[in-house]
């Protein structure tokens, strides 16, 4: 009898292992069955077509000439003349700051130079009569050279805390008031030549021979009218972004009313027209090293590494990794996996 609880409880524990067991297995059956179920997804059949050769690519306006305005020295702002959204003629004098103590200093060189030169000038004239030595008059004319060097230091200084117009431009907002202490570091206001505009771009480096010093490319600014404006090629950076592997190219607008930092859309010519497979951007899968896609082969996803060319809005170019008459699923991308079955639902055109 004692016996008969111990009997149960062990009974109660086998029932209660082989329920787990038996669930468990159950969800792994499950999770087979789904696994083995096939991915719907849309695919196109790749095919050659034509690609313009009108590259498009994305830049920046910029203006002509910009710069932050800041003081050379540190100290209390005495003057301000700041006109915001005004153009000051180069050398306008914008701010000053306080400059008593050097004002002092250069007053009591001048004194000093003048008693100096004094000095100098009678010395000369014993000089010339034996009245006293070289030596003598020497030092006196050496102090003489060395006031005038302190003077010319002095305002030097003074020329530091005066703030002027870099050229002619249009003033921006002004971030500071009058009797502020400002820094070299502060930031007073902005000032840019916008009468001549110019455009940055980047293009991939495979078109370095395409556009050049001197060829005319194509502007379109966002939020202005659908009409593009000409530019002219006036310089490229030497060296390709090692990051991007882009191109920075600069070109000067001509007749274009936008505003620097506008984002804007560049197009030129890159040369003859040629055929290659293209295929939509959301069929390719990025990661850290190359670019994929997903084929179906013998009703399995595959995947495969490509390499691309021109990218248009929606579609790239693909220069390798994919032959005429492949399947490239476009729609289902992420559910398909590597080996996997998949079930195609509906064959698209590009």
């Amino acid at each position: 009898m004692k016996n008969r609880p111990i009997n149960f409880i062990f009974f109660i524990i086998c029932i209660v292992a082989f329920t787990f067991t038996d669930c468990k297995k159950k969800k792994v059956e499950e999770k087979s069955k789904k696994d083995d179920q096939p991915a719907i997804v849309d695919v196109i059949i790749a095919q050659k077509q034509s690609i313009s050769s009108n590259v498009e690519a994305n830049g920046s306006i910029v203006a002509n000439e910009f710069v932050e305005l800041h003081t050379e020295v540190s100290g209390r702002i005495t003057y301000l003349n700041i006109p915001e959204g005004t153009t000051v003629a180069q050398g306008t004098v914008l701010a000053r700051i306080n400059d008593a103590d050097l004002q002092a200093q250069l007053n009591k060189t001048k004194i000093q130079l003048e008693l100096a030169q004094k000095t100098e000038q009678r010395l000369g004239k014993l000089l010339a009569v034996n009245g006293i030595s070289q030596g003598e008059y020497d030092t006196a004319l050496n102090q003489v050279n060395s006031l005038k060097a302190d003077l010319a230091y002095t305002q030097v200084l003074i020329d530091k805390t005066v703030l002027k117009a870099p050229f002619t431009g249009l003033i921006g907002l002004r971030q500071i008031s009058q009797g502020a202490y400002v820094s070299p570091t502060t930031i007073i206001a902005t000032i840019q030549q916008v009468n001549k505009l110019k455009v940055d771009f980047t293009v991939p480096e495979e078109y370095s021979n395409a556009i050049r010093k001197g060829a005319v490319v194509e502007v379109a600014v966002e939020g202005l009218s659908k009409s593009r404006c000409k530019a002219v090629v006036i310089a490229r950076e030497p060296q390709v972004n090692q990051t991007t592997r882009n191109l920075l190219i600069r070109a000067t607008l001509s007749n274009c009313n936008a505003n620097p930092g506008t984002f804007a859309k560049v197009y030129f010519n890159a040369g003859g027209a040629r055929s290659n497979i293209i295929v939509p951007t959301n069929a390719i899968i990025p990661d850290d090293k190359n670019k994929k896609v997903v084929l179906v082969k013998d009703g399995k996803a595959s995947y495969t590494v490509i390499e691309t060319g021109i990218r248009k809005e929606g579609d790239v170019e693909v220069t390798s990794g994919l032959s005429v008459g492949d399947s490239i699923i476009t729609d289902g991308v992420l559910f398909a996996r590597p080996d996997k079955p998949v079930k195609v639902r509906n064959v698209k055109s590009l």
